[in-house]
């Protein structure tokens, strides 16, 4: 992980990220086979954005098993904030990163909205998230917030959307030394954080 400062090279657009469009989101002329191929290109994206949603709720409770269920075994991980970047490469490096970054001492808030999905066939898709953030890590003082575009590639294996890649950039990032540590009424990752 660098810890310097990162700055975008590029626009943040759907070609810039590789996001292709899908297929149409059509019932089709064909009758019963065609409105079948729809319902099931709704039913995917709703399982994709279970999933995602999923991802987000995992890494603030520090789910570890459910997170595992999540990434594709050989899962893409590249995360660039304004101060820091991660480079990951499949899913135990990664889910050991989670794990030393979701601890005792970190309270996490992230919440992915306005999914963009794309389904490209009956196992792949794509998707673009929005999202909101804040982390506090009280060991050393500090107080992140900000927002990002997250961008992931999914697969379907065995009947189950996995991410097989996941990618963001933040859009803005603020980071504070804290004054102190925030009055805190509860602290889940306080009794659950590695």
């Amino acid at each position: 992980m660098s810890t310097e400062k990162i700055r975008s090279s590029r626009p943040l657009t759907k070609a810039s990220m590789g996001i292709q469009p899908g297929l149409p989101l059509e019932a089709g002329g064909g009758g019963l086979d065609d409105l079948r191929r729809a319902v099931q290109m709704l039913l995917d994206i709703e399982a994709i954005k279970q999933v995602k949603h999923a991802y987000f709720r995992c890494i603030d409770t520090h789910n570890m098993a459910e997170l595992a269920e999540l990434m594709h075994d050989d899962v893409d991980v590249l995360l660039i904030g304004g101060t820091y970047e991660w480079k990951l490469k499949g899913r135990k490096e990664y889910l050991a990163a989670i794990d030393k970054s979701f601890h005792k001492r970190a309270i996490g808030h992230h919440n992915g909205h306005q999914p963009e999905i794309q389904i490209h066939s009956a196992t792949e898709a794509t998707g673009i998230w929005y999202l909101a953030d804040h982390m506090w890590i009280l060991d050393i003082e500090s107080y992140t917030t900000g927002t990002a575009l997250y961008w992931d590639r999914y697969v379907k294996v065995d009947g189950h959307w996995k991410i097989r890649e996941t990618r963001y950039e933040r859009l803005y990032e603020i980071n504070q030394k804290l004054a102190a540590p925030p009055p805190l009424a509860a602290h889940y990752l306080g009794f659950h954080g590695s």
